[in-house]
């Protein structure tokens, strides 16, 4: 069977032209062999001139030689014009030779500005699973290179003729390292899916791909971007890059939850904890233990933890802060305090995610990258925020993902809030999603929630943390099957389907937009709101 990338593809939920192409996977990964790989949906970005070309590749087949086979997908009705085959769309017809032909040119181009790289052999072929070429003479494209309706049964035998296994090249690892720094794909840090398996997310000309472009030294950069940019993403990326060149980073975020499931996608070498974890190690490494009774338990622990020197075994090449906005001045030396004098240091911040009030840390002299594009929300989602943010700098929605509109639900009492959290649950379920995509959302925390403290609601089980760690350290949750969790701390984290929940505020002050950014954000598919009937009307005459 084929490897596919990105992974995670059957759980697409989708429809018409991309329903096609996800066949057209399940096609590849059974009918080819281990020895190939499938990139879906390979998007580029060059620039000629002042114009900026947009375009996409829809499958590119790898061999374990390295060499590549492009396949651009066509589906529902051509037309056959003198100058060849086109696809007709609103408005407009496109020819497609030459859209293939300037996909073949343009990757090559890419290829051939990698002195790196060695030489590999790119081909290309076209496939219409629903139409039939009836003159193939006309179409523009060598007959050997179509694949029509009636000929698709045979399209990975035709693959395998085009593109034969060969053994393995020196080209081989950088040609994958080069599909994947073109469509940028870095494990998405997700709290439910990420169990099953390793969702990617494409973060097209996002973060993970600017940023680690950038030359200045010392390198001290400050990104500053909104939910779903992608910071997570860059951290990962430059969590194992540090490793694969052989030396040691650190990632340091303040939420728990986010730590966790960061540490269980990194690659092993570095250390990912929390600030208060990081403290935590520095004194159990000196043979000394934090009494986490005492009522100042944390302060006496980072007091504790900066009275000590920093030796070898606490000196990394790559420190990374997540969630910086959490972050105060005295941590921020704490933590610093254990980098190389050369090191590169990072320090990812959202503002709008500032749940806990705290000014901004300054980092004097440090170089500064913004970005206002989310990635992970739907337009509806995005929507919502602009309306709720009318005097911050507008979020670009630029998730590829289709999505229906947003669903409120309000309740008067606790019966009510019971009853439209089932509702929504249903809901999702009815919509295709299952107990593992969905998480419940509190607008509270853990002390004035009403659903963290239930087991059950109606059929449903509910899996909630329950406060304690077992022996590796790792957080205890009940059995339930549908997770329900604070938004402080499921913040940076997601979830397919999120039902944001408890929605209970006095004003639509700045602390209740924050918190409702925090918790629509979590989204990455549908979002259902269950808001107080009061809450409900102020923030449906907020967005007219």
């Amino acid at each position: 069977m084929a490897r596919i990338i990105p992974d995670g593809w059957r759980e697409l939920s989708v429809t018409g032209g991309a329903q096609r192409e996800i066949e057209t996977l399940a096609l590849l990964a059974a009918g080819l062999p281990d020895a190939y790989s499938v990139y879906h949906a390979v998007h580029w970005t060059a620039t000629e001139g002042r114009q900026a070309i947009f375009g996409e590749i829809d499958f590119a087949v790898v061999n374990l030689a390295g060499d590549i086979l492009l396949i651009e997908q066509k589906s529902g009705f051509l037309g056959e014009t003198a100058a060849g085959l086109v696809k007709q769309y609103p408005g407009r017809s496109k020819s497609v030779p030459v859209q293939i032909s300037r996909m073949v040119g343009k990757l090559r181009g890419k290829l051939a500005s990698r002195a790196d790289i060695p030489s590999v052999h790119t081909d290309a072929l076209l496939y219409c699973p629903d139409y039939t070429v009836r003159n193939p003479e006309t179409a523009g494209l060598v007959r050997e290179r179509i694949v029509d309706a009636s000929a698709r049964e045979q399209l990975c035998r035709i693959i395998q003729e085009l593109l034969p296994a060969r053994a393995k090249t020196p080209a081989t690892p950088k040609i994958h390292a080069f599909l994947r720094d073109l469509i940028q794909l870095d494990t998405d840090v997700s709290a439910l899916m990420g169990h099953a398996r390793k969702l990617v997310t494409r973060v097209s000309g996002g973060l993970a791909h600017w940023a680690r472009r950038l030359e200045f030294e010392p390198f001290r950069l400050r990104i500053s971007g909104t939910a779903g940019s992608g910071k997570t993403q860059l951290a990962l990326a430059e969590y194992r890059t540090t490793i694969e060149a052989g030396k040691g980073p650190l990632y340091v975020c303040f939420n728990r939850p986010l730590a966790d499931h960061f540490k269980r996608i990194a690659p092993r070498g570095g250390v990912a904890c929390t600030f208060h974890q990081l403290c935590d190690q520095r004194l159990r490494d000196a043979g000394k233990k934090a009494d986490f009774s005492a009522p100042d338990a944390f302060e006496r622990l980072q007091q504790s933890a900066a009275e000590l020197p920093v030796d070898a075994t606490f000196v990394f090449d790559t420190i990374i802060v997540d969630e910086g906005q959490d972050i105060s001045e005295t941590w921020r030396d704490f933590i610093f305090r254990h980098a190389r004098a050369d090191a590169r240091l990072l320090w990812l911040e959202d503002p709008m995610q500032n749940l806990y009030g705290r000014p901004p840390t300054p980092l004097p002299g440090w170089v500064t990258l913004r970005s206002q594009s989310n990635y992970r929300s739907p337009r509806p989602i995005v929507e919502l925020l602009r309306r709720l943010l009318p005097g911050e700098p507008a979020i670009e929605a630029a998730s590829p993902i289709a999505a229906d509109e947003i669903e409120f639900l309000d309740y008067a009492d606790t019966a009510g809030l019971l009853a439209r959290v089932k509702e929504a649950i249903r809901t999702c379920y009815s919509a295709g999603f299952r107990k593992h995509d969905l998480a419940i959302v509190s607008y509270h925390g853990r002390e004035r929630s009403q659903l963290m403290a239930l087991d059950r609601l109606g059929q449903t089980s509910l899996r909630h943390f329950t406060g304690n760690y077992d022996l590796f350290g790792q957080p205890v949750y009940t059995g339930g099957d549908v997770l329900v969790e604070s938004v402080y701390r499921f913040k940076g984290q997601s979830a397919p389907a999120v039902i944001l929940a408890e929605v209970d505020f006095e004003a639509l002050d700045d602390r209740a937009v924050r918190k409702l950014f925090v918790g629509a954000t979590r989204c990455s598919m549908k979002l259902i709101l269950v808001v107080q009937e009061r809450s409900a009307a102020r923030l449906l005459e907020r967005m007219g």
